[in-house]
């Protein structure tokens, strides 16, 4: 009985130690904007597609300058694919979604936007915007009449932050009345080494920030 115990105890530390394992292998991601910066985890290993396409964007420098163009309190913030003067940057070809992972669109998680549209085709349309969940949001998951968003990443530090984001006042654009009246940029988004503190990630960014520098519709609806 002792051994069967015993062996039982093993398997369940084995476990523990495979997934303690995993999470400190996922990428990491940090999120600079104008009010502060956020740490992004990311997911692979149940969104390869989106977290390849998303690195590919970051490793490429399209976020910067880049802005928050809705927001909606206790809904969700997106941006990652328009200018201040609202003009759509160019993206690569859209990905396949998702959704299907077991991800949910919960507060805190990170998710890809694609077309709101009817068509079969709206559905793997994502290519370079995301949202970050205010609250948890069932409606944009997988269920019987919406092919759902695709979850690959959380907020790990700094949600408050994009809370800050979120109440920002808005309704001065009349194409863009979500858009906040000032414009939050994403100034950048870079990766970042895994078991970071705070203090670690301030530091690795400014040191990669100069390396850098010397050479060298819904309303109030589903993100679109």
């Amino acid at each position: 009985m002792r051994n069967i115990i015993n062996a039982f105890f093993v398997v369940i530390l084995t476990l523990s130690s495979s997934t303690l394992v995993a999470a400190q292998l996922n990428p990491r991601i940090v999120l600079q904007t104008d009010l502060g910066q956020l740490v992004i985890e990311l997911f692979p290993h149940e969104a390869p597609i989106t977290v390849k396409n998303f690195l590919e964007y970051v490793d490429n420098d399209f976020y910067n300058d880049t802005i928050f163009q809705r927001v909606v309190p206790g809904f969700f913030i997106q941006g990652g694919g328009l200018t201040a003067d609202f003009s759509a940057k160019a993206t690569r070809a859209a990905i396949k979604n998702e959704a299907y992972n077991g991800l949910k669109n919960d507060y805190q998680m990170v998710a890809m936007v694609h077309t709101t549209s009817a068509e079969a085709s709206g559905v793997d349309s994502a290519t370079s915007q995301f949202i970050i969940n205010m609250q948890n949001n069932p409606a944009l998951n997988v269920n019987g009449k919406n092919s759902g968003y695709t979850v690959f990443g959380k907020v790990i530090e700094g949600i408050e932050i994009a809370e800050k984001i979120s109440l920002q006042p808005r309704g001065m654009h009349e194409q863009f009345p979500e858009a906040p009246n000032a414009a939050i940029h994403i100034l950048k988004i870079q990766r970042i080494s895994n078991n970071k503190t705070t203090t670690d990630v301030k530091t690795e960014v400014a040191t990669k920030a100069t390396e850098k520098t010397h050479p060298g519709d819904i309303s109030v609806g589903a993100p679109e």
